[in-house]
């Protein structure tokens, strides 16, 4: 199984980069996970925002590997405990499909995107910033396979 991370944005800070990559490097083979980062519209005063949100949602559904089991990180998602995160992982695993998991821009999701998901999973009720959430998902990817594992990374 591959885990495709699809999410809007480029030229992220070198702590991004580096905390994504301290994660992703860690997790073997069976459990990959990979980085496509889509080009963010640009914004201004006066940009059509419901617009660049579409097209940034079209970019995202393209770059979607064919037959992909679909998880969208969103606010109104659900809120997953590290021991569900795991249990997820599990399914998807013994699913032998591949996994993509988006994360919108600023504004957040394509209402296209949103109805192709198979599955809305939520961080928390905090907002993030879409940078940080790259992080944050590839460590908790990470800690729910070391769970499944019984690796010592995660303690209960």
């Amino acid at each position: 199984m591959q885990i495709k991370l699809i999410s809007v944005g480029k030229k992220m800070p070198a702590w991004v980069e580096q905390g994504y990559q301290d994660y992703s490097k860690r997790l073997p083979r069976e459990c990959a996970l990979h980085l496509k980062e889509i080009s963010a519209g640009k914004r201004t005063q006066k940009s059509d925002t419901q617009k660049i949100i579409r097209e940034e949602g079209d970019k995202m559904l393209a770059a979607i590997p064919a037959r992909s089991h679909i998880v969208i990180l969103d606010v109104s998602g659900k809120p997953w405990s590290t021991k569900q995160l795991s249990q997820q992982l599990q399914k998807w695993l013994e699913s032998g499909q591949n996994i993509a998991l988006l994360i919108g821009g600023p504004e957040g999701l394509s209402a296209a995107v949103k109805e192709k998901a198979q599955q809305s999973w939520s961080l928390s009720n905090l907002t993030f910033p879409h940078p940080l959430a790259r992080v944050l998902v590839s460590e908790q990817i990470y800690r729910a396979w070391s769970l499944l594992k019984n690796h010592p990374y995660h303690r209960e």
